[in-house]
């Protein structure tokens, strides 16, 4: 783990997605946080000391769904599918697909595995499933005031965690999509998954993988409509983000709320997705874990 000082800064961005508006002052208190996302290896130590049984390896309770064909009720979990060739992008179902057997042991199905890929950053994992770990190790998961306080690695006013341009010099400083997606990778191995954690430099508080690789869960609800402090002067101590109410979905049945996940991931694009920045958030069912969602963990003080 890193420690990172407590102090005031710059949260949000004004010149990407609504969500992040608007830019305002933060205040943290000093915390440690996991240089790296949790990996498969870490995560195995969890599950095989304690036994610890994910969501996406038990099959949902139909009555938890409504309108579930109870035939249905198979464990397995969301993975991306590469397309065969352009799509419109306005309906992700085309690159998305329910797979029974996915799991965290199983990334991207039945027949995949973790053989090799013990540096990899877990997936296929559900808000529940990172708190369980988080208490486990002892640590708790950041909110995201601290994860972007983190990402920023010091700086200021800069929308990635090196600098204001995503490529320097065409240099690739994480591992986000390179090509068009959702069909065409242009990277060299051809692997359009996750990377070994610590794979691309560290930011400016030697803490890896901040953007791409992984989204990485919050301990916040999901919300749009940010604090703000009592005076335009002042900064507003470590917001907590929505309540539960706030972060449901309007037009989810289940009603399970959202959190805020944080960082982008492999599949963010400079034509889809430009989520690959420290300001960048999106709302995540804590119900749906996915082949491209993490987590890292903290311990304040």
């Amino acid at each position: 783990m890193a420690h990172i000082t407590g102090g005031t800064f710059t949260m949000g961005s004004d010149r990407f997605y609504p969500e992040e508006k608007p830019r305002r002052r933060v205040r943290v208190g000093s915390f440690w946080i996991d240089t790296t996302p949790v990996t498969n290896a870490q995560f195995d130590a969890f599950v095989t000391a304690t036994g610890y049984r994910t969501f996406a390896e038990l099959p949902p309770d139909p009555r938890l769904y409504p309108g579930m064909d109870p035939s249905l009720a198979v464990a397995g979990s969301a993975v991306f599918q590469k397309t065969a060739g352009p799509v419109p992008l306005d309906n992700h179902g085309r690159w998305w697909a329910f797979v029974p057997g996915a799991d965290w042991r199983h990334p991207t199905g039945p027949d995949s595995g973790i053989a090799g890929l013990e540096d990899h950053p877990v997936v296929q994992i559900a808000h529940a499933d990172a708190a369980a770990y988080a208490k486990w190790a002892g640590k708790a998961l950041p909110t995201e005031a601290e994860w972007e306080f983190a990402a920023r690695g010091g700086l200021e006013d800069k929308e990635y965690a090196w600098g204001d341009e995503l490529a320097p010099d065409g240099a690739i400083l994480a591992n986000y999509w390179q090509g068009t997606f959702p069909h065409q990778t242009l990277k060299e191995d051809g692997n359009f998954r996750t990377t070994p954690v610590g794979r691309f430099p560290a930011n400016g508080h030697g803490l890896y993988d901040m953007v791409g690789n992984v989204w990485e869960w919050t301990h916040d609800w999901f919300g749009t409509n940010p604090r703000k402090p009592a005076k335009a002067c002042c900064a507003v101590d470590n917001p907590r983000g929505a309540t539960l109410r706030e972060s449901m979905d309007p037009y989810d049945g289940t009603r399970m709320g959202r959190k805020v996940i944080k960082g982008g991931s492999h599949l963010c694009a400079p034509n889809y997705c430009q989520r690959y920045r420290p300001a960048a958030r999106h709302p995540q069912s804590i119900d749906s874990p996915t082949s491209h969602i993490g987590f890292r963990c903290i311990v304040r003080g």
